[in-house]
């Protein structure tokens, strides 16, 4: 079965695809409303006589537009996705790597770190107490503002390269992984902890055999949040390096340059990335699950 056939037996493809073609609709009308005043501006200085039909085909097919159309956007992803080789500079693909490596770098530290403070939290009375204020006031700062000074800092202690851009991903992932990881760690009804005690459980057996069981949902929900964060982290710790690779170099060349359909298909690019890795954390958490509900079948 083909995944347009699920789609279509799931009663989902047409929903979709309404969507889809909306955002596709709202982006040319889009495109002819932001480009527009520079074609009028031509017209009238040219003594051009113009109609709608004119203004609409011009604005889709700008060299400097406000806002590119999207076939403008799809020929830009063309000739750097499809057309250059993988290894080129000039490839998407490869900007996306150096991005990809550094994400899932912090992405990691973030996760490791976000675990161990939710155990401490929950199970340290002090942690919860001062900490758990400190992590959630640690999210009021601006990315765009600390990223620059985590990479001066760590620059200037000899390290550069991949780790300061995996620091900022890691900043951005850990909190959620924190919060979701303290919500299931929590979620057993204290009469299940109570019961596992009545038996002799140390508290050993009562994390892995109910607390963490019970918080592989809220985790997973968690790392959804925290991988999609981890990309946007690497992205703003590309822009103030000043580097040649990634795809927040693309973004600021393409600023630099007035390149708005670089722009556009850096960010298209960068969407997908997100989107596959939470779908690929899907799958990992639909096979957790299942063997999750598996063993507790077992037991039963």
């Amino acid at each position: 079965m083909t995944m347009s056939d699920r789609l279509l037996r799931q009663g989902s493809f047409l929903p979709i695809a309404m969507v889809v073609l909306s955002i596709i609709l709202i982006w040319y009308v889009g495109a002819i409303r932001l480009n527009s005043p520079q074609l009028i501006d031509r017209y009238e200085k040219n003594g051009i006589d113009w109609n709608f039909t004119q203004l609409a085909t011009d604005a889709w097919k700008m060299e400097r537009p406000v806002l590119p159309s999207p076939h403008q956007v799809g020929a830009e992803l063309k000739k750097t996705v499809v057309d250059k080789a993988i290894t080129s500079k000039r490839s998407l693909i490869y900007h996306a790597g150096i991005t990809l490596s550094s994400s899932l770098l912090g992405f990691g530290l973030g996760t490791l770190l976000g675990i161990a403070l939710a155990i401490g939290i929950v199970y340290v009375t002090t942690l919860d107490r001062s900490l758990m204020p400190w992590i959630i006031a640690s999210q009021t700062i601006p990315i765009l503002a600390l990223a620059p000074m985590i990479i001066v800092v760590l620059g200037s202690l000899g390290i550069t390269g991949l780790f300061p851009k995996s620091v900022i991903s890691m900043y951005l992932c850990f909190f959620p992984v924190v919060v979701g990881m303290v919500k299931g760690l929590r979620s057993p009804e204290p009469i299940l902890i109570d019961q596992m005690r009545t038996y002799s459980a140390s508290a050993t057996q009562i994390f892995f055999k109910l607390r963490l069981p019970s918080s592989i949902p809220f985790l997973f929900a968690s790392l959804k949040v925290a991988i999609a964060l981890s990309v946007v982290g690497a992205i703003v710790a590309e822009l103030p390096t000043g580097g040649q690779g990634g795809l927040g170099a693309r973004l600021l060349s393409g600023s630099y340059y007035g390149q708005i359909t670089m722009i556009w298909a850096a960010l298209i690019v960068a969407s997908v990335v997100s989107a596959l890795l939470v779908t690929l954390i899907g799958f990992f958490e639909r096979l957790a699950l299942r063997r999750l509900n598996g063993g507790q079948a077992v037991l039963a």
